[in-house]
């Protein structure tokens, strides 16, 4: 255990869980619906692309928490754990002001907001 960050760790295996709800469980719920609309056929294509650029930034993040969160030996690159945590944290906050805004529950916040904070306190223990 001296040579891992557990927060890193949890921060990986929540944002890898949130990566597979992301990727089949928001192509079921979400995508595919939006396949099967009337939108016209540009903007259908462009949300699939922006979908699944989220998919790969959350897989790939999942990656850097789980390499660093296993390994404090290697070179740590703590300007992208730093960007990375922050940048989940705005994630979280997006959702948040959304559900205000529309009145309804976007409940993406509350994986995005852990991970975040999970990454930022695992900076404070490496």
């Amino acid at each position: 255990m001296k040579n891992k960050n557990t927060f890193w760790i949890i921060a990986g295996i929540l944002n890898l869980f949130t990566s597979f709800l992301h990727l089949i469980g928001g192509q079921l719920d979400l995508i595919n619906p939006l396949l099967k609309s009337r939108l016209d056929n540009q903007i259908q294509t462009e949300m699939l692309g922006v979908w699944h650029m989220v998919t790969i930034i959350l897989f790939a993040s999942s990656i850097t928490f789980l390499k660093y969160g296993f390994n404090k030996n290697k070179k740590l690159n703590i300007e992208l754990i730093t960007f990375i945590s922050y940048l989940y944290i705005a994630f979280s906050f997006a959702f948040i002001f959304s559900s205000i805004f529309k009145s309804i529950l976007a409940p993406q916040w509350i994986l995005l907001f852990p991970i975040g904070v999970s990454g930022i306190i695992g900076l404070k223990k490496s």
